[in-house]
C-alpha cells in the first residue's frame, strides 16, 4: 500500500514541478522582452514578472521538485532492488540534469532581478524546451524500463518532437519579425503626418 501512495505523490510531484518549469522560462521571456518596451511600461511590466517569477519558483515549482523527489526516494525505499536495473540510473542521470535546471533557473531569476541577465528572448525559448525533452525521455524510460522501443514508432516520436521544437523556434522568428514589421508600420504613420 505504500507504494501507492508514493507512486501516487510522485506523479502529483511531477506534474506540478513540470508546469512550474515550463511557466517559469516562458516568464524569463517575457520579462526580458520587457526591456523592448518605453517607459513606465517597462519597469511595470519588470516588476510584476519578476514578482510572478519568484512566486511560482517558491510556491509551486520547488514544492513540486521535493515532492517528486521525496516520493522517488520512497518508491525506491519500498523496492531497493530497482537501484539495480540499468533503465533506472539514466533515468536519475536525467533527473539529475533537471535538478541542474531547475536550480540553474532559480540564478536566472536572481539576475533578471538585477538586470544581469543577458540572454535574449529567442534564447530562453530554446532553453524551455529542455524540461520537455527531460520529460519526454524520463517518461519512455519509467514506462518501458530496460525494453525501450528502438523501432520506426520511437524514431517516429523522437522526429515529432524535433518537430515540435523546430516549429516553436519558427513561430518565435515569425512573430518577431511581425512586431518589428508592426513598429515600423507604427513609427512610419507619425512620420507621414508631420
Amino acid at each position: 500500500m505504500a507504494y501507492s501512495w508514493f507512486k501516487a505523490f510522485h506523479i502529483i510531484g511531477i506534474v506540478v514541478w513540470f508546469a512550474g518549469l515550463f511557466y517559469l522560462v516562458r516568464l524569463f521571456i517575457y520579462h526580458v522582452e520587457a526591456e523592448q518596451e518605453p517607459e513606465p511600461a517597462r519597469t511595470i511590466l519588470k516588476k510584476q514578472y519578476q514578482i510572478m517569477e519568484l512566486r511560482l519558483y517558491r510556491i509551486i515549482t520547488t514544492p513540486g521538485m521535493l515532492v517528486t523527489v521525496a516520493m522517488a526516494i520512497g518508491l525506491v525505499s519500498t523496492e531497493p532492488e530497482v537501484l539495480k536495473q540499468g533503465w533506472l540510473h539514466f533515468k536519475l542521470l536525467f533527473v539529475a540534469i533537471l535538478l541542474a535546471y531547475h536550480h540553474y533557473c532559480g540564478r536566472l531569476m536572481k539576475k533578471l532581478a538585477n538586470n544581469e541577465c543577458r540572454w535574449t528572448g529567442q534564447q530562453l525559448r530554446a532553453l524551455n524546451e529542455a524540461p520537455t525533452v527531460m520529460l519526454v525521455v524520463i517518461v519512455l524510460l519509467a514506462v518501458f524500463k530496460n525494453n525501450l522501443p528502438t523501432d520506426i514508432t520511437a524514431w517516429g516520436i523522437l522526429g515529432l518532437i524535433i518537430f515540435m521544437a523546430v516549429t516553436i523556434q519558427l513561430y518565435a522568428k515569425k512573430r518577431k519579425r511581425d512586431k518589428e514589421q508592426l513598429m515600423a508600420q507604427i513609427n512610419q504613420v507619425p512620420q507621414e503626418q508631420s
